[in-house]
């Protein structure tokens, strides 16, 4: 017969192995204040947010007023990412999480994507549209200052289709933080603009 004391150790055993302990997800009004660090400071009060349960599912944590959807650090990815993009991005948003939830490979989805958004059934921005994002590999949302320390911010304008010459931008950046376009010619065409990050 196995002792209250046995079960203990087995318990707390099973919570050190590797893969059987979870990160701890942050309560819902820290993940809105997380995500939000991503928006324009005059769109944060009224943007809709989606962020994760206790069980690490998506969910929706605010239903927002404006044209904005901001995304919380999923707790279950390496380092940290919020991000808040216009609402004409989220179909091709919505797709690309339910491909990865298929287990779709990140070239996979790119395929996938690309004939859709071609045959017209993957509705994307027609007259671009912007996803700002702040990323760090240490980075964290400091609930005592309201801040995110250690990231980095990123604009990313999505203009499907668009080209080199099209734009008039190069395939790289020619200045620190200067703009250039990325996947010129597809459904995920996008200008990316990264401002170097502040001297210290």
């Amino acid at each position: 017969m196995i002792k209250k004391h046995d079960i203990l150790i087995i318990v707390i055993l099973a919570m050190s192995l590797p893969g059987c302990s979870q990160n701890q997800v942050p309560d819902k009004e820290n993940q809105i204040a997380a995500a939000v660090m991503a928006a324009p400071e005059e769109e944060r009060n009224t943007s809709t947010v989606y962020g994760y349960d206790q069980n690490g599912t998506l969910t929706l944590l605010r239903e927002g007023t404006n044209n904005l959807i901001c995304m919380s650090d999923d707790p279950n990815r390496e380092g940290f990412q919020v991000v808040c993009y216009h609402k004409d991005l989220e179909p091709f948003m919505a797709r690309g999480r339910e491909l990865r939830a298929e287990g779709k490979s990140s070239a996979e989805i790119f395929e996938m994507r690309e004939q859709e958004a071609k045959d017209g059934t993957l509705e994307m921005p027609k007259d671009g549209a912007t996803l700002h994002l702040l990323e760090g590999h240490n980075g964290r949302y400091d609930a005592a200052t309201g801040q995110v320390l250690d990231a980095i911010y990123r604009y990313v304008v999505y203009i499907p289709w668009a080209t080199v010459e099209s734009t008039g931008l190069p395939l790289k950046p020619l200045v620190p933080g200067g703009p250039w376009i990325m996947d010129p010619g597809t459904h995920r065409a996008h200008i990316m603009i990264s401002p170097p990050p502040p001297e210290n």
